[in-house]
């Protein structure tokens, strides 16, 4: 077997932990819709393409060396703009793909009123974005099965790291702690997820797998324990129902389910950050929570 080659549509936050995490020094490359985010790509290890919904002769050129491909685009209310560019492309032009990984989102499971769901639940999505993502899951399942190559569904919750979590909220002064009895969410660092891609993507495992912490958890818990870490006094509790809140925003809470992770822990993958107490204490002790980059924990300027 050759040189393994990475491909990402939407090289993004989660693109980046992908990169950075490249212990092996494989060739990835990856895509962006702003070149002004080339540098970041490039900080991250991936050298950055620019895809406006076409593909370019560069883009062309990198797939048919491609060996895994990787999508971090969410379709829009339309379409998914990766497989309409790219569809033919997949089938034809890329003679050394081994297996594609698509980033999807817990959110095609719907409202399960706090119950517990695994691979094997109903999909019910709420909002139209989700109801996009479970299709776009098929229409790549789908494809893999035509060109008989493994497609992992990474169902993924919400995505937090360095530079996004409560610690930065805390420190910018945006952190609430809204309140809605009852109601919980998993989370994933972006490290895990990197870790998830790369663990499968050298097995060229396929199947819909939830990359997804141990521990749902209510919002406000978070949100108190980083205040915690930092010595700083936690922000009032504020019922959801009197919240001024984006639409949105709002959408989320109108989910409550716990998200099992049964499945990818069985293909091999132990996770780094299991909930969210682990991950804010690394963050705060290695003082790389602000942007990635360490510093002394007491220096929150």
């Amino acid at each position: 077997m050759g040189e393994k080659r990475f491909f990402i549509f939407g090289a993004g936050y989660s693109g980046k932990a992908f990169g950075r995490a490249n212990s092996q020094s494989a060739p990835i490359l990856g895509t962006t819709r702003s070149p002004g985010k080339f540098e970041a790509l490039k900080q991250a290890g991936i050298e950055p393409l620019h895809f406006d919904g076409s593909l370019t002769p560069e883009i062309g050129d990198a797939l048919r060396q491609t060996t895994h491909l990787i999508i971090s685009v969410a379709p829009d209310e339309a379409s998914d703009a990766v497989l309409n560019a790219a569809r033919e492309a997949i089938r034809a032009k890329m003679p050394a793909l081994e297996w594609i990984g698509y980033l999807s989102t817990v959110g095609v499971y719907g409202d399960h009123g706090g119950a517990w769901v695994d691979e094997g639940a109903d999909c019910k999505p709420v909002s139209k974005r989700s109801m996009m993502r479970v299709a776009a899951e098929q229409d790549w399942l789908t494809l893999g099965r035509e060109i008989e190559k493994p497609v992992a569904i990474l169902r993924l919750s919400g995505i937090y790291g360095p530079g996004r979590n409560a610690l930065v909220n805390l420190d910018d002064g945006t952190a609430r702690r809204l309140v809605k009895p009852g109601q919980v969410f998993n989370r994933i660092h972006c490290d895990d997820i990197a870790g998830a891609l790369w663990h499968l993507a050298q097995r060229n495992l396929g199947g819909i797998f939830n990359v997804t912490d141990d521990e749902p958890a209510p919002p406000q818990d978070v949100v108190a324990y980083a205040a915690g870490l930092m010595g700083v006094e936690p922000p009032l509790e504020i019922p959801f129902e009197t919240a001024q809140l984006s639409p949105m925003a709002r959408s989320f809470y109108g989910e409550n389910k716990r998200v099992a992770n049964k499945a990818i822990k069985a293909a091999g993958y132990s996770f780094r950050f299991p909930n969210y107490r682990v991950a804010l204490e690394r963050m705060w002790a290695d003082g790389n929570w602000r942007d990635g980059e360490p510093r002394s924990p007491m220096n929150r300027s």
